[in-house]
């Protein structure tokens, strides 16, 4: 009990621990990597995704448990550098989604603006006759008669909802969810992830919430990573020669999925899209005309053009 109340209790000053010093947070993630270890009986794994935070996570732990295995989803939309470094680490199993993203754009539809947004229209789209799913979404307004703010979609995005083409947030659950899932049950290890509360705000309430090792959700997940920043992450990368992906040096600060639009609204010229058609035309093609995200960012109103220098 006492051990679960450390994490717990962590939660309650996140911007002390931010403020360590990087040798101050190694020892405390090798605390938290080590209650999560034996409270489990050493039935642990780490979630790799070949990015920079996982891999460091895995060192990590692999520097007291070298035995730990790293799991690795294999969507089929991560860079090619991403999966080159997957093959050059050893002991990790690789995951295999039951369809492809193909068939979840069709079935479900595509991950725009942001999960949330993108979680809501698709309930719209969706909702049952007589249900009070429209006018919580649309106007905030839950069965009780109150309101809430944070259910309904902004009225910027409410036009999504009449979209020529289907929105949805499945993209994620079905790749990578599902896959992690069947894992986790057939083989009862839980799960390392190398989150961190600066990521945002979501991110940021979960730590509060539950602080690095959560036992009691219902998926329990360990955060060593929690309280570190990005600049401690490539700090340690450089102290300790941590090999990575190589898509860093070409300029990528995120690694997630490639066809991923979350977010990209927000995002300065040049955008993810526009990078990625100067260093991957050939997935670049793919994805706007093969897949229709050129459809997409068209009617969300961001460019996908290659931006020429100057």
């Amino acid at each position: 009990m006492a051990k679960k109340k450390l994490s717990s209790d962590m939660g309650e000053h996140l911007q002390e621990l931010q403020s360590l010093e990087l040798d101050a947070k190694i020892k405390l993630s090798n605390r938290i990597i080590k209650e999560w270890y034996e409270h489990w009986d050493g039935q642990v794994y780490v979630s790799f995704s070949g990015g920079k935070d996982s891999t460091v996570l895995l060192h990590l732990v692999r520097q007291i448990y070298p035995d730990v295995p790293a799991v690795f989803t294999d969507t089929g939309l991560e860079f090619p550098e991403i999966l080159d470094f997957v093959k050059t680490v050893e002991n990790v199993e690789r995951l295999k989604p039951t369809m492809h993203f193909k068939e979840v754009l069709e079935g479900y539809g595509y991950p725009v603006v942001s999960k949330r947004i993108a979680g809501y229209v698709h309930g719209i789209n969706h909702a049952r006759s007589g249900s009070n799913t429209k006018r919580l979404r649309l106007e905030g307004i839950r069965k009780d008669g109150t309101f809430s703010p944070m259910s309904m979609i902004s009225k910027k995005w409410r036009r999504l909802c009449n979209a020529p083409f289907q929105v949805s947030d499945k993209c994620c659950e079905i790749l990578k969810m599902r896959p992690t899932r069947a894992y986790e049950k057939k083989t009862g290890r839980k799960t390392y992830i190398g989150t961190m509360a600066a990521e945002g705000s979501n991110r940021r309430s979960l730590y509060h919430k539950h602080g690095c090792n959560a036992f009691n959700l219902t998926r329990p997940r360990s955060s060593p990573l929690s309280f570190w920043r990005e600049a401690d992450i490539w700090d340690y990368i450089r102290r300790f020669n941590v090999p990575y992906s190589s898509i860093y040096d070409k300029g990528y600060s995120r690694t997630g999925c490639m066809f991923c639009m979350f977010g990209v609204h927000r995002e300065k010229s040049p955008n993810r899209f526009q990078q990625m058609a100067q260093t991957h035309p050939k997935q670049y093609k793919y994805f706007m005309e093969k897949l229709g995200l050129a459809e997409v960012l068209d009617f969300i109103g961001v460019s996908y053009e290659p931006v020429l220098a100057e």
